[in-house]
């Protein structure tokens, strides 16, 4: 996500962002440290979503090993 896309989320001006950056940097880390926790968050609710439907497929005799 760029710093206009940021902005935009947040509901604030770029101008906003840019000073928070130099004025509030630990703000600027905490925003981003929730951001990259989010991801995570996405990224393993998908691989859980996965390895169950690897699971089922397997417990259903559809998995097909090559």
């Amino acid at each position: 996500m760029n710093k206009n896309e940021l902005a935009k989320m947040m509901g604030i001006s770029l101008k906003t962002l840019y000073n928070w950056e130099k004025e509030k940097p630990e703000l600027v880390r905490l925003i981003n440290q929730g951001l990259a926790f989010d991801k995570l968050i996405e990224d393993t609710e998908k691989q859980l979503k996965d390895l169950k439907d690897i699971k089922s497929r397997a417990n259903n005799g559809k998995f097909k090993l090559k």
